[in-house]
């Protein structure tokens, strides 16, 4: 892809500079001596309930609680969890990009109150989440941030190799629910929709956890899928429903390598119509050859994010067929890879 290029422009006896090109962007890094002060140690994953009380339209207790990421700032999730003491599995819930804080959180846990209900009622904590936004094409040029030593404080202070990115929020979520007295650390799942799809896939390849289930998953960067200038496309809107656009425009040999490191079982939901269709039928057939615990399933229906069962305007809860049919899949699917301690 030519917009993805990454050279050495200098290295001084103090420092290195490293310079790389994404579109309209030139970034300059500069990293510390390794002769300074140790690395600061990672603080341990935390969070801070804020607030209890039952999500709109139920009456099951809710956490709104902040969550302690990578580089030390907190995002908001929302836990429910069934009555008892547990320990429970647990299902993370995503949707699409990173924005709105709290207030996207708290309007998807009320739009799929009734579906959570049911996941509860089940033996699970549900717990929706959010993240920071994602910053275009730098997952495909950075690699997980690690800390550095200071050099120049004279002190420890916290300082990283490269950026946070989006997916190490989901991360960080997953490895504070693992410390909950009430969560099954060894059960702890994701489900997302579209972006939060990827992004599951992202986190998967760095850190291994209980189960994915990745619905419609925008995997073009996880695949470095060209969506420059030169991508298919209607309008503004990139055209990869065809399998094989996809993999012509698809860097393989970086997909291969990302796949390689996943250890965690992914079931992916397709969607027959979808301009990405393509990429989701693709990360599941190079998963299949990387031999990866991977299931594909995929249904035409006219709704984005189908399988996410939002609440009806009038508050009812209605799956249509397909929607029942999906909701039985995900959660046999959950059972089976989350319900072994119990």
């Amino acid at each position: 892809m030519n917009h993805r290029v990454a050279f050495i422009v200098g290295m001084p006896s103090t420092l290195f500079t490293l310079m790389f090109a994404i579109p309209g962007v030139i970034t300059e890094t500069r990293a510390q001596l390794s002769t300074g002060k140790p690395p600061a140690e990672s603080i341990p994953p935390h969070g801070y309930v804020i607030t209890s009380k039952p999500v709109k339209g139920t009456d099951t207790p809710a956490d709104y609680t902040l969550v302690l990421t990578r580089d030390e700032i907190y995002v908001p999730i929302i836990v429910r969890k069934p009555k008892g003491n547990g320990p429970f599995p647990a299902i993370t819930m995503g949707w699409g990009e990173g924005r709105e804080g709290m207030k996207k959180v708290e309007n998807l846990a009320e739009r799929v109150s009734q579906m959570q209900d049911r996941m509860i009622a089940r033996g699970y904590v549900v717990v929706t989440v959010n993240y920071r936004n994602e910053i275009p094409y730098a997952y495909e040029q950075s690699k997980p941030p690690q800390n550095l030593p200071d050099s120049i404080s004279g002190e420890r202070r916290m300082l990283k190799s490269g950026p946070t990115l989006d997916h190490e929020d989901l991360i960080a979520i997953i490895r504070y629910l693992q410390t909950l007295p009430y969560v099954d650390k060894n059960a702890v799942g994701a489900m997302g929709v579209s972006h939060s799809g990827e992004m599951i896939m992202k986190a998967s390849s760095e850190y291994t956890f209980g189960a994915g289930v990745c619905i419609e998953p925008a995997n073009h960067e996880f695949l470095t899928v060209d969506t420059g200038p030169n991508a298919p496309r209607k309008g503004t809107e990139i055209q990869y429903n065809d399998i094989e656009v996809a993999r012509k425009n698809a860097n393989k040999t970086e997909g291969m390598e990302r796949i390689r490191r996943i250890n965690t079982p992914i079931l992916i939901f397709g969607r027959e119509t979808d301009h990405q269709q393509g990429i989701f039928k693709l990360t599941y057939e190079w998963m299949k050859e990387a031999g990866k615990d991977v299931q594909w399933v995929s249904f035409d229906h006219p709704t984005h994010g189908y399988v996410f069962i939002f609440d009806q305007p009038d508050g009812s809860y209605k799956p249509d067929e397909i929607q029942q049919k999906t909701f039985k899949i995900f959660m046999d699917y959950f059972d089976k890879h989350l319900k072994h301690a119990h």
